[in-house]
């Protein structure tokens, strides 16, 4: 049966200074992914500041965890765990919260959802190593950061400069034959640009369809969606036509 001075053993001094020195890493590692993603985010792709932010996070508390072995378990290691390697345990959660993670990831031509969903669950599964090998404080702080990151990190990403991206489909009639340097011109005109790379052209029975992603050029340029829409529908050659916002 545990006694006060076992348990007390986990909020010990040294404990709680090593837990410190856990939680300024963890802290860097966000915001070190932070700038990464704002990066991504600001050219419209599909993972952001969020992603970017926990999936660091995570990593650099999973990394700094094995430095510190001496202070697992309260300190109890050497009595706690003879015989067992608790590294490969660790190795066996991120392994299979990975696979849960992937499960929640969906796509739908150029829109990916689940992305932040994943990097979440990924981050608690290394809260719960925290709490498994004694790192209290380190694991209360690491839930308290990613909670800000979910909450508060939208609302600063929307007051950054940022580039918003709209996934186009156009089928055009048959016989009608588009030109991309007419396309991006016309894009160009209402405050957009085709993204590099994201043209993508199929034929069907005759007809031709187009799908690609438009980026506005600034964050408060681009014609709004449903003024596009309304265009599209009286352009002549165009057959039948998809708008939404690329979103992850």
């Amino acid at each position: 049966m545990p006694t006060a001075e076992f348990l007390g053993a986990y909020w010990s001094s040294r404990e709680l200074m090593t837990n410190g020195v856990i939680l300024l890493n963890l802290f860097g590692a966000l915001v070190l992914g932070m700038l990464v993603g704002y990066e991504r985010a600001y050219h419209g792709r599909a993972a952001g500041m969020r992603t970017y932010g926990l999936v660091c996070m995570a990593s650099a508390a999973l990394t700094v965890v094995g430095g510190y072995p001496d202070f697992w378990f309260g300190g109890h290691i050497a009595s706690s765990v003879v015989g067992t390697d608790p590294t490969r345990v660790i190795q066996g959660i991120v392994t299979g919260i990975g696979f849960l993670g992937a499960g929640v990831i969906m796509r739908e031509g150029f829109n990916i959802s689940g992305l932040t969903t994943a990097a979440s669950i990924w981050a608690s599964s290394v809260i719960g190593i925290l709490v498994g090998v004694g790192f209290y404080l380190a694991a209360m702080g690491l839930a308290l950061l990613c909670a800000m990151v979910m909450i508060y990190l939208s609302k600063i990403e929307a007051w950054l400069p940022s580039r918003h991206a709209i996934a186009i489909t156009m089928r055009f009639k048959p016989g009608r034959e588009p030109d991309e340097d007419t396309l991006r011109r016309l894009a160009l005109e209402r405050g957009y640009e085709i993204a590099g790379g994201s043209l993508m052209i199929t034929q069907e029975k005759g007809s031709m369809e187009w799908r690609f992603v438009a980026l506005a050029l600034g964050k408060r340029t681009g014609s709004p969606l449903a003024q596009l829409a309304a265009e599209m529908a009286k352009f002549e050659g165009i057959d039948s036509f998809q708008l939404t916002h690329a979103r992850n």
